[in-house]
């Protein structure tokens, strides 16, 4: 999974299991903030994520989320279970999981085997 669909899923599974509207993440391994925008909540995610200058969006069926990405042009999906979250990328053929801590977000990117760490 690209850096950029890794901290915008961070963004969005952040913002929906800490119910918090904010215009931006940290991402500590690029020692940046990501402003992203939009909508995120329960049933809809509508996002633009300015680093990479696309959008994401998706619907909710259930327990899971189907988020197109705009700039892959493929499908990402992800559930949100308590506090922790997982899901697909298809864009990498690859899975990923995190957990939310406070404001604290890591992901686990099975492709690389490798943690990422966010802050909301």
């Amino acid at each position: 999974m690209n850096k950029e669909s890794k901290a915008t899923i961070a963004y969005i599974a952040g913002r929906l299991i800490l119910k918090k509207d904010t215009s931006s993440i940290y991402d500590y391994d690029q020692a940046k903030h990501i402003n992203m925008s939009g909508e995120v909540n329960e049933k809809n995610v509508n996002i633009y994520n300015y680093d990479k200058r696309c959008h994401y969006s998706g619907r909710n069926s259930g327990s899971n989320y189907s988020l197109y990405n705009y700039g892959e042009g493929s499908y990402i999906n992800l559930s949100i279970i308590g506090k922790s979250f997982n899901g697909y990328d298809y864009n990498t053929s690859s899975y990923f999981s995190g957990s939310v801590n406070n404001e604290s977000i890591s992901l686990y990117d099975y492709e690389t085997s490798t943690y990422s760490n966010y802050s909301i």
